[in-house]
């Protein structure tokens, strides 16, 4: 495989290795967290949690030391009772979640709480129902007032995302981030990348979160092409656990993105989840690619 300087300038003379990011009128957290990166020379690790598993307080005691061990970006997850995307350890969390009586507003307040401990970029991850019920206006809203730096709906396309994003005021730095997956037609493909901000969310392969079975020769070639279209960060997720599967990611992208791994933390040890994963996320950032 080859390194990621390689990939990163395969195919594109029109960028310096550094890859110069879109320019803000505000420097928001989500581009000062690409750029320390990159000025290290390593990939960002983005880190998936279920919001309210195993419940309520320990799923933000879970957050708090997440965030503490090292993550660069999280991503909260909204539990929904219908996912599509989602393979099964992270349905699983989601209906723990739910059961434990969490809703979009207590993601949101998560949101606030860890903003007064923490400076990293905070994405909100959900379906659309969720946003849906609360009213776009208010979740974007209450979502920028807490502190949250963009969002990611699963099943709301690309092109309809001004339905929620016609909220946020110019002056306000809060990105839709995007995904790109293999089945994406090219010319789709070129559209969502004219659009993206913060990161795109590259889907490794087809088919469901947790699962390996990754074709690394195949998202290496995809990654290339990706390049030659966007200077937006490139970030892969779906069957993302190993700390191989990191390394191979680093070479190629500007960030990995972990969630089912630590779910199955949660999962197996509930009680002490909040030290398994700080220590899961210290160990993967010892390592040269993060």
């Amino acid at each position: 495989m080859a390194s990621r300087t390689d990939v990163q300038n395969s195919g594109q003379e029109q960028f310096n290795n550094s890859k110069t990011l879109p320019l803000f009128d505000n420097m928001n957290r989500l581009t000062q967290t690409f750029e320390k990166t990159r000025h290290e020379n390593r990939a960002a690790l983005i880190g998936y949690i279920t919001a309210g598993d195993p419940d309520i307080e320990q799923s933000f005691a879970i957050l708090d030391a997440a965030c503490g061990a090292g993550l660069d970006v999280l991503e909260i997850g909204i539990p929904f009772s219908d996912p599509t995307a989602d393979g099964p350890v992270i349905q699983r969390a989601a209906g723990r979640a739910l059961r434990s009586g969490m809703t979009l507003e207590k993601g949101i307040d998560y949101v606030r709480r860890l903003r007064e401990r923490h400076d990293l970029p905070i994405i909100l991850f959900s379906y659309y129902n969720p946003v849906l019920a609360m009213g776009a206006e208010r979740f974007v809203t209450e979502a920028i007032a807490a502190g949250a730096d963009g969002a990611l709906i699963v099943d709301l396309p690309s092109e309809n995302s001004d339905e929620m994003m016609q909220f946020v005021k110019p002056t306000e730095s809060f990105a839709f981030i995007r995904l790109v997956a293999p089945t994406t037609d090219p010319v789709r493909r070129r559209d969502i990348l004219k659009k993206s901000e913060g990161f795109v969310y590259v889907v490794s392969r087809r088919g469901v979160t947790g699962i390996g079975g990754i074709d690394w020769n195949a998202l290496e070639g995809e990654m290339k092409e990706l390049r030659k279209e966007t200077t937006v960060p490139l970030c892969i997720g779906f069957g993302i656990s190993t700390a191989e599967d990191v390394h191979n990611i680093a070479k190629i992208a500007d960030g990995a993105i972990i969630g089912s791994a630590f779910q199955r933390i949660i999962e197996e040890q509930p009680q002490t989840a909040a030290t398994a994963v700080a220590k899961s996320i210290a160990a993967l950032r010892k390592s040269k690619s993060l």
